[in-house]
């Protein structure tokens, strides 16, 4: 893959012009270069083309930040919001997985730490849903707007995350988008150890965050998980068995608003 066709594939992927996807690409692989060792910069730099080397090129060693820190930097340096910059991130890294071949591409995904796993490349089966459509639906079933969504979905998901273990919260991360990973990493510094919680204290600590009345929070409570079933398959299995029985009303049956087949 030349330089030409390299940027091409950023453009289409990100659906920017030309420039835009320069801009990326610069910003992307400028950042990629400072969370990675010398010695993968330098493997990526001789496989690819030699345009792009002095964006990977670093001296310093790599410094261990997390996808949101590795998103501000991107956005920083492109000049963009960070929604733009997951957009472009994830553009850059499909381009960079096609020029270097899967094994080159999973040493540096080795060096990822696991919230990166929305911004990587991968199969149509488990595609991360992108946040507006996870909000649409959550606003869709519950009755909101798409801001109330958002209070509404990142007041279930830091609750949801105090809740159940450590290394769930961490499989969650991985499978949703990145503005939602902020409620999920509070919840769980705030009870790093899964509490226990009945149904009626969990609807209360949702309510409180969201400043809603707690029947009005079972309500949304119910749109956010059936949402969050959806968007994460298999997963929400390893959710719920970490659940109490009486859990199972907030995604159990039809719910307002919910996609037909």
């Amino acid at each position: 893959m030349d330089h030409d066709q390299f940027v091409a594939v950023v453009e289409q992927v990100a659906g920017v012009d030309r420039q835009a996807a320069e801009r990326a690409t610069r910003a992307t692989l400028q950042t990629l270069a400072e969370r990675l060792s010398r010695e993968e910069a330098r493997d990526l730099v001789e496989q690819l083309p030699p345009e792009l080397g002095p964006w990977l090129f670093t001296e310093g060693a790599a410094e261990r930040f997390d996808v949101d820190e590795f998103l501000g930097r991107v956005a920083g340096r492109a000049e963009v919001d960070l929604l733009a910059a997951e957009r472009h991130a994830r553009a850059v890294l499909t381009a960079l997985a096609r020029a270097v071949g899967a094994e080159e591409f999973a040493d540096v995904v080795a060096q990822l730490p696991r919230d990166f796993a929305p911004l990587l490349p991968r199969g149509p089966a488990v595609e991360v849903l992108p946040v507006e459509v996870f909000l649409g639906r959550v606003a869709g079933r519950a009755g909101l707007d798409v801001e109330g969504a958002r209070r509404a979905t990142e007041a279930v998901l830091e609750t949801l995350a105090e809740r159940i273990a450590d290394g769930e919260v961490d499989d969650l991360i991985g499978r949703l988008p990145v503005p939602l990973h902020g409620a999920l990493k509070r919840g769980r510094a705030r009870s790093p150890r899964a509490a226990r919680m009945p149904l009626e204290r969990f609807l209360e600590r949702v309510a409180g965050r969201e400043g809603v009345p707690p029947e009005t929070a079972r309500g949304h409570a119910r749109a956010v998980l059936s949402t969050l079933r959806e968007a994460v398959g298999e997963e929400f299995y390893d959710v719920t068995v970490q659940l109490p029985p009486e859990y199972a009303v907030l995604w159990a049956g039809p719910t307002a608003g919910a996609p037909r087949s």
